[in-house]
């Protein structure tokens, strides 16, 4: 399933404990390419599911109210 909010977590613990910056600060240069082109990557996906969360909240939220604006028959 893609919707796996344990791996989520498992990333978000690994930059907050500073194991990912560890990872970048003793790298090799791929190592350190590898990293950021993840963290890029990242950013961009993101950057899409706050887009597409906003969408589904705003639609929802625009049904709601048309819906209580509606005549009632």
């Amino acid at each position: 399933m893609l919707l796996d909010l344990d791996f989520l977590a498992k990333i978000e613990e690994f930059m907050d404990s500073g194991d990912l910056a560890f990872e970048f600060e003793n790298g090799d240069e791929d190592k350190r390419q590898l990293i950021l082109e993840f963290l890029e990557k990242f950013m961009d996906v993101a950057e899409k599911a706050d887009a597409l969360a906003t969408k589904l909240i705003f639609r929802d939220g625009y049904m709601e109210m048309l819906a209580g604006s509606s005549p009632q028959k």
